[in-house]
């Protein structure tokens, strides 16, 4: 990959020889070429600013040296369209996923401003010559563009085939799986009487990676809720019987959930996936329902109906953000925990294809029922109760 950038500050980017982008540009991963803007001018006080069209405080940057740059750096010539990069804070936001599209490029060039900005042409123009892309590391404004370089090219460069020594911690990064990353420790494991998690020092790696997902659940939940809603970092439910008010959500939960069943059986012809708000209404009149709700969200659900001594159970439905994380088992023993007095046996039905649920009910102790009847494209398993 080819690196330029277009400053009139070439010495505030001398951190690029520097850590793993120098070592980077020893190996040949990366060419990089510092400019100064100012090479562009011609009248003897180096002139790259003016006063603004219009008025208004400050000065900005003039087209003329830059559109001379492009011109010398033979941007639009030749093969092998070249992305040139506008450091502004009006730009899009830089994410982890724009790093990772950027580090797929074979040439990047950094227009970096200062000012007031740069003149609104020059990136007219430069749209003529390559793809142009506005980048701002955030709601905030900085003395020039070089900083927001710098943090651009250390989150593109370091995607890189080859950049990193150990390729796989890029992807237990933070914004990687879309979360933040959770707490690290090294030794000693007491310091200042403080302690290493206990996990971590278990040699269970089920139970660390279980417990690395959830902290990094919980940390981006409180520390960035624009990433994930808050209910993913609840380490706590409750459940609950149900209202008339949760008819809404429970209808939208059903419709969520059983889209993966239509998929694993392939079929659409499921009763769930055509019902209205009156049929979810009716259903909560004829069968005790329960909820669970974590950070205000419905994202959980459970309802049982006693026929003689079978307590019939249906519509387990767990979120599919809420998946894997123990709820689903919960649900299900409570319904069983409310059971009917007279009942003997716990009965329910899946779908025939639906591998997930046979494994969770196998857990539980369910076993299928090939003697009782089901619904075409659907399976009985039932449970003795104790």
């Amino acid at each position: 990959m080819r690196l330029d950038y277009l400053t009139i500050f070439p010495d505030y980017l001398d951190p690029l020889q520097l850590s793993l982008p120098g070592k980077a540009i020893e190996k040949g991963l990366l060419e990089l070429h510092v400019h100064d803007l100012r090479q562009w001018t011609h009248d003897r006080h180096h002139t790259v600013d003016d006063t603004p069209y219009g008025g208004g405080a400050g000065m900005v940057m003039k087209p003329e040296p830059f559109g001379e740059a492009f011109e010398a750096l033979a941007l639009g010539e030749g093969e092998g369209e070249a992305t040139i990069l506008f450091t502004t804070p009006s730009g899009e936001p830089l994410t982890q996923s724009l790093a990772r599209e950027l580090s797929t490029r074979e040439r990047l060039v950094f227009a970096c401003g200062r000012y007031e900005g740069i003149d609104q042409r020059v990136l007219d123009h430069a749209g003529t010559l390559g793809e142009v892309r506005e980048i701002s590391l955030g709601d905030y404004v900085l003395n020039g563009g070089e900083v927001a370089a710098l943090a651009i090219t250390e989150a593109v460069v370091r995607l890189l085939p080859g950049f990193m020594g150990n390729a796989a911690s890029l992807v237990e990064e933070s914004h990687e799986d879309g979360l933040l990353e959770y707490p690290v420790y090294t030794k000693p494991a007491t310091w200042r009487d403080r302690e290493v998690p206990a996990v971590l020092l278990s040699g269970d790696h089920g139970r660390i990676a279980a417990w690395r997902h959830e902290q990094a659940l919980r940390r981006t939940a409180e520390r960035r809720p624009d990433l994930i809603h808050a209910s993913q970092g609840a380490s706590e439910w409750e459940i609950v019987p149900a209202v008339r008010a949760d008819a809404p959500e429970l209808l939208t939960l059903q419709l969520a959930c059983w889209v993966q069943e239509a998929l694993d059986n392939d079929t659409l012809d499921i009763p769930a996936l055509h019902e209205s708000l009156d049929d979810v209404l009716a259903h909560l009149e004829a069968w005790d329902v329960y909820v669970v709700r974590a950070a205000g969200r419905l994202v959980g659900s459970v309802s049982g109906h006693a026929e003689g001594d079978l307590w019939s159970i249906g519509r387990l439905m767990v979120a599919p953000d809420q998946q894997g994380r123990g709820m689903g088992r919960a649900l299900l023993a409570h319904i069983e925990s409310v059971a009917a007095p007279a009942t003997t046996t716990y009965g329910l039905f899946t779908g025939e294809r639906s591998a997930r649920n046979h494994r969770i009910y196998k857990k539980a102790g369910y076993r299928l029922r090939g003697d009782l009847a089901a619904a075409p494209g659907a399976v009985t398993l039932t449970k003795r109760r104790r």
